[in-house]
């Protein structure tokens, strides 16, 4: 499948999208005004400890506190989590305290304690930055990991001499004690390859050493790469066909990073050269503009409907306007089929993590129950984002979680509606007219005076000087008193004053 990746970058915003057969399978933004924090490392100071969790609140220098486990403030093998592709810092995600006892949180830390650490996952919605004490420092070929001493090499590489070579070559060449996470990129690379990154790696940390030296916390020590860069560090291969870029600027920067990181690689590197927004060019707005709404319609005439909650992600699958050619079965099938595929795409590229549960139309087989799963996992396969999936369901659910790094698109693009306060939906005017009567039966006795106002939305205006008319003459003929309807442009539907005269 031909990859390319876009690049759009202006004084504001960058915007990199990876494609996949011609259609946007990643997308990556960085605003000038909130950059990415993941990978920053910070001299840190405890606020909190929190016994009953076993984790505690540390001032960082951001607007919350960011959040530390037990698991990722030992270092100790144990507490090194199996390292994700895609460089990220080594969190511990589980731990089966039986096996791996842990000693309590309060005799590690103290309030008032300063310690490096490293953001492992941005602040989501209302929760501050997930960090831990395990530093690790992504490069083209490696992760050094200066705080264990251990090797690991990526799930991805699957040929098991392949391993054990690059195992060997790692252990020969690193400092003792040291820790090294071989990555995908570094498959067929020659020791000079891999020393090379190691030997950048290491005076990537000695800097670090040294700039923390005398700082007093909260202080940033170390920023990582931008969204380009970082993109081009952690997803470029030989399978990405060319890059095509918008900027002159960015164009040389590509270049430089190229050539120094990866000068045994030629890509072809192309400057967008028309006054046509690039990512009009390549119909990418389009895409984007499906990332962030609601339903998703299938080429069999099918749609999904995509919920995001604080907790989960809610994947209803329907059939819509798909009527199918033969029977019930076939068509649910079918149906089931594509939407899987466009689930799949979608979590990948609205970057949807925690826990996802899939609504998959019922289907009676098993046969057709078990095509359906293992479909799933096969297009799971070209997530980097590690996945965990159960077995569909007796009411045809499918559970899966997926590792969440950054905010998905959706948050990141978007805000809650003003107008509706995020619910997604607002009272109708029929059932703001009968509030109204409500309200009015219990203050119109308060009010002096013959004649009342009331100030309303000029749609419910519209139903109460019309259908619902009934409504307030009743009210003036029991409390003998004259009622006003005005409308007021500016109110929300559901807003509304009484006023006496």
């Amino acid at each position: 499948m031909a990859k390319e990746l876009v690049i759009n970058t202006t004084s504001h915003e960058t915007r990199v999208a990876l494609l996949e057969g011609g259609h946007i399978a990643e997308l990556y933004i960085e605003r000038s005004r909130e950059r990415g924090l993941v990978g920053n490392i910070y001299q840190g100071r405890v606020i909190r400890v929190l016994p009953g969790m076993q984790a505690a609140f540390v001032d960082i220098g951001l607007d919350k506190a960011a959040f530390l486990y037990v698991a990722d403030v030992l270092d100790e093998m144990d507490a090194v989590a199996q390292f994700v592709e895609g460089g990220g810092p080594l969190v511990k995600e589980s731990d089966n305290p039986e096996a791996n006892p842990l000693p309590p949180i309060e005799d590690l830390l103290q309030e008032g304690q300063e310690l490096l650490v490293q953001i492992a996952k941005e602040p989501l919605g209302t929760k501050g930055a997930r960090i831990t004490a395990h530093i690790s420092l992504p490069g083209r070929h490696l992760v050094y990991m200066p705080t264990v001493d251990h090797i690991g090499i990526s799930r991805r590489i699957e040929n098991e001499e392949e391993k054990e070579r690059l195992r060997s070559i790692v252990e020969s060449i690193r400092p003792a004690g040291s820790g090294f996470i071989v990555r995908t990129a570094a498959e067929g690379k020659s020791e000079y390859d891999l020393l090379a990154d190691m030997e950048f790696l290491i005076g990537l940390w000695e800097g670090i050493s040294q700039r923390k030296e005398g700082k007093k916390a909260p202080a940033l020590i170390h920023s990582d790469l931008d969204v380009t860069s970082k993109v081009l560090r952690d997803i470029l291969t030989e399978e990405v066909d060319r890059i095509v870029v918008d900027k002159q600027e960015e164009y040389d920067k590509i270049t430089r990073f190229i050539d120094t990181f990866m000068p045994k690689l030629k890509y072809a590197i192309e400057l967008h050269g028309t006054d046509e927004p690039i990512f009009d060019a390549f119909g990418l707005e389009v895409e984007i503009a499906r990332a962030i709404g609601r339903r998703v319609w299938l080429k069999c005439g099918g749609y999904i409907i995509i919920e995001q909650t604080e907790a989960l992600t809610a994947v209803d699958v329907n059939t819509g306007r798909f009527v199918g050619k033969h029977n019930l079965e076939d068509t649910i099938l079918k149906t089931n089929l594509e939407a899987l595929r466009e689930v799949a795409f979608q979590l990948r590229l609205r970057n949807i993590g925690g826990l996802i549960i899939i609504d998959f139309i019922d289907m009676e087989k098993e046969a057709h129950r078990e095509k359906v799963h293992s479909a799933l996992e096969e297009f799971l396969k070209y997530d980097k984002a590690r996945t965990n999936i159960l077995k569909i369901s007796e009411l045809g659910l499918v559970e899966m979680t997926r590792k969440r790094v950054r905010e998905s698109i959706g948050r990141l693009l978007c805000e809650p509606c003003p107008y509706c306060e995020g619910k997604g939906y607002i009272k109708s005017r029929v059932t703001m007219a009968y509030e109204m009567f409500r309200e009015l039966q219990r203050s119109i006795s308060t009010l002096s005076g013959s004649k009342i106002t009331l100030l309303v939305h000029p749609d419910v205006a519209a139903l109460l000087c019309d259908e619902e008319r009934a409504g307030i003459e009743e009210l003036e003929e029991r409390f003998n008193k004259k009622i006003q309807i005005t409308a007021r442009p500016g109110f929300h539907q559901e807003q509304f004053e009484i006023l006496a005269g």
